[in-house]
């Protein structure tokens, strides 16, 4: 079996940070809207119609359960994370365990016997001091911590059954890194005769991008691709391949042991490093061209100039207050018929709770999952690399917005914060929340000398995860006629590959770079409940048939709605069919509407999505087994609240959550039901991926639509809309209903041109050991 994530990325602690304490761990940051008090709005602010039990812990909870688990009393034998080496325990991340459903419910449903859902903590820790050195995860609570509260291994949400170990099969960076050091100095002399680089030259081989692990009974082996040196402020690393791979065995803890075991140049492999040197010394040897960090690496602005290019673009202003409400304490937002609470977590990033439209839930949960980027190619890198991007946590890798860029000048922006080990990071502007006309009406129909056209304004909610060489932008749309569009979309620098035999898996991009064929597997979660939590799911499949009617000689070929239902999880995996010719709506059976239909939520495509081309992966094993289809559809259960474990990655053939284990033919008549879908790309990088993957196409999404759910059309009741009626001899009469002009004289400049000199990442605070005379604690 294989895995290819490093454990290094599972210890990623952030980035350096700076700037006051934020008191919340979500806390609006508003746009200022005007330059006189003509035009000066503050955000409108509203209240939740109960507590966000999703929220965060709060500084102080976070502060004590990490005390709780150093104390001597637990036993866990931990070390400060400043202080912990590879061979200590310590903390890798602390944050909320969410609470299970059942008890949610019964709360925000009004059940007055059911009070608040009790908070626990969730610890991951790192378990280094001993021979094998492995993960697990702990329960801590109830809090607020008193002498009460216990700290217990959890094993409730995971399919293993059994221990909720983890094993880490290579936890030692530090002697890691002193071997790739041992290898470059060792091969100065073939590094020189390739490409005129050694050591001194800063030609790397890096631990943390391209070193797939492959594990065969107990023998751990590594391998490793050269890279050329990267001379400049550009993350070009991805671009560099040199094309020499080496391969190590790193089997146990004891690295004396380890050592080299082969080496491959060309498509051809060396046993020995001395092979190798034999084989340049041939007067026939074939010595490949090689790659350096040039221009055409570098994201700046570089090229021929565009006409007219250096004016002022067009851009989206906000000539009124904000059209949407924000409660900040409980992280509460209302836009026209729709309210959302929204958190973040270390492990799963931005999610949406408790979605309601028109007052009535539709959606429990919608969030992102997992990310997984899977590689291919001739050498041993491309070729076993597949990239479990949860493995860090999606909360980490959120990073600050850029107003005006990432998002429209005029947004509303949101901190998030999180635990990694013992310190608290809050990322500045890590959310923003925006209304944007999208450019074509949401609606239009012209007749008989009137023509009626209604403005399409959605809202957005947005966060950008950068993970490595890529950014991951995940919005969440809403539009007014009830819908929600779930979209992603990848930039960033693509992992490529070196040019040489590579043919059959990517274009030659480069003078020595092929661009590495891939598939981005992107899993979220929905957890639907229409009219109620007891719902099923419905198949309409658009088939073409011959039919023969009663007022018709003959035949007719046409076409027909076949309709049906999902009946149990043995039939939950879905793909969309050829030709867009199958509808899925989750719908209530029990609450026809007037007409007899079932109501429901219609789920599917926006724009381009996918699943894993490999169905039996060596690379993902049994922690993969969400990428197969577009689309699944289970019993929601407390015990299965997420298809993936964060750490799965590590233990491939036995992970924690295995998905494929929900699937055990249990009914899905009229039961609690959970979508989860994948977005995604088959992604087979040409010329234009260079310097950077562009948003325009490597993008996908989906909808979530009414469907049979209202009576009528929702976005009627908008102002937003005009009819024109036209006669020959008069001029036209406008109608309108009442939305106000936009009568702002002064445009605000913050919105066009926002001051970019305040963008920074953030702070931090440490948590462990916590000094309690500081004033920037929150109680």
């Amino acid at each position: 079996m294989q895995f290819a994530n490093l454990f290094l990325a599972a210890l990623v602690s952030g980035v350096a940070l700076s700037n006051p304490l934020q008191r919340r761990s979500l806390q609006a940051r508003v746009a200022q809207y005007g330059s006189n008090t003509t035009c000066s709005y503050e955000q409108p602010t509203t209240v939740g119609p109960h507590k966000n039990i999703w929220q965060g812990l709060t500084q102080e909870e976070a502060v004590d359960v990490i005390q709780l688990l150093h104390s001597d009393a637990v036993g866990l034998n931990l070390t400060a994370g400043a202080n912990a080496s590879e061979w200590d325990n310590a903390i890798l991340s602390v944050e909320l365990m969410l609470p299970n459903k059942t008890e949610v419910l019964r709360y925000i449903d009004g059940d007055a016997t059911a009070g608040e859902p009790t908070r626990h903590a969730r610890a991951i820790l790192m378990f280094g001091a001993t021979e094998e050195p492995h993960i697990r995860e702990y329960m801590v609570g109830p809090l607020p911590i008193t002498n009460t509260s216990t700290v217990s291994p959890y094993t409730f949400r995971t399919t293993r059954g059994g221990h909720g170990k983890i094993r880490v099969r290579n936890a030692d960076q530090t002697k890691l890194q002193e071997l790739t050091d041992s290898i470059i100095k060792e091969a100065e002399d073939v590094t020189k005769f390739l490409w005129n680089l050694t050591a001194a030259d800063n030609i790397q081989l890096p631990l943390a991008f391209m070193a797939p692990t492959t594990l065969t009974g107990e023998d751990l082996d590594q391998w490793q691709s050269f890279i050329a040196p990267t001379t400049s402020i550009y993350d070009t690393v991805t671009l560099l391949p040199l094309g020499l791979y080496v391969r190590s065995n790193i089997t146990g803890r004891d690295a004396s042991k380890w050592h080299v075991t082969g080496w491959v140049y060309n498509n051809v492999f060396y046993p020995a490093l001395d092979d190798l040197r034999a084989a340049i010394k041939d007067p026939n040897f074939e010595k490949l061209a090689g790659t350096s960090d040039q221009e055409w690496a570098h994201s700046n602005s570089h090229g021929d100039p565009l006409k007219f290019d250096e004016m002022p673009p067009p851009t989206i202003i906000n000539q009124g207050p904000p059209r949407f409400a924000i409660d900040p304490k409980e992280e509460y937002v209302e836009w026209m018929d729709f309210g959302f609470f929204i958190s973040s977590t270390h492990q799963k990033g931005l999610r949406l709770y408790d979605v309601r439209y028109k007052g009535k839930r539709i959606l429990y949960e919608l969030g992102l999952d997992e990310a997984i980027a899977h590689y291919a190619g001739i050498d041993p890198v491309q070729s076993g690399t597949v990239y479990f991007d949860g493995g860090n946590g999606f909360g980490p890798t959120i990073v600050s917005l850029v107003r005006g860029y990432d998002c429209p000048g005029h947004a509303t922006y949101l901190n998030t914060t999180q635990t990694t080990k013992e310190t608290s990071y809050t990322q500045s502007d890590g959310i923003c929340l925006f209304e944007m006309d999208k450019g074509c009406p949401i609606q239009r129909h012209g007749w008989a000398g009137h023509t009626g056209v209604t403005r399409n304004i959605a809202f957005t909610v947005r966060a950008v995860y950068t993970i490595g060489n890529y950014d991951y932008m995940t919005s969440y749309e809403f539009y007014l006629d009830g819908s929600i569009e779930v979209s992603v979309r990848a930039s960033g620098y693509i992992s490529s590959a070196f040019y040489a035999n590579n043919e059959d898996y990517g274009f030659k991009i480069h003078d020595s770079l092929s661009g590495s064929l891939h598939d981005h597997v992107i899993t979220f979660k929905a957890d639907l409940d229409v009219l109620g939590t007891e719902n099923s799911m419905q198949k309409v499949d658009i088939v073409p048939t011959t039919e023969k009617y009663v007022w018709l000689n003959g035949t007719r070929n046409t076409m027909k709605a076949r309709k049906s239902f999902v009946a149990t999880e043995d039939d939950g995996k879905i793909n969309w069919s050829p030709n867009g010719a199958s509808m899925y709506a989750v719908v209530n059976k029990d609450k026809p509407n007037a007409y007899g239909e079932y109501p429901g939520y219609r789920i599917h495509p926006a724009s381009g999505v996918a699943y894993l081309t490999i169905q039996d992966s060596n690379l993902t094993g049994n922690a993969g087994h969400q990428t197969t289809h577009h689309l699944y559809v289970t019993k929601r259960k407390d015990s299965e609240d997420t298809c993936t474990y964060q750490y799965g990655f590590a233990e491939i053939d036995d992970p924690l959550i295995d998905f494929s284990k929900y699937f055990d033919g249990e009914s899905l008549d009229q039961e609690d039901l959970v979508v989860w879908f994948n977005l995604g790309m088959h992604h087979m990088p040409h010329t234009g991926d260079l310097p950077n993957t562009v948003f325009t196409t490597a993008h996908s999404g989906i909808i979530i639509s009414p469907f049979n759910y209202l009576s009528g059309d929702p976005s009627r009741a908008s102002k937003q809309q005009v009819e024109i009626a036209i006669s020959a001899d008069k001029p036209a009469t406008i109608k309108t209903w009442g939305a106000q002009p936009a009568t702002c004289s002064t445009i605000n400049q913050a919105q066009v041109n926002p001051d970019l000199s305040t963008y920074s990442g953030g702070i931090t605070v440490l948590k462990y050991p916590f000094d309690y005379t500081t004033p920037d604690r929150e109680l």
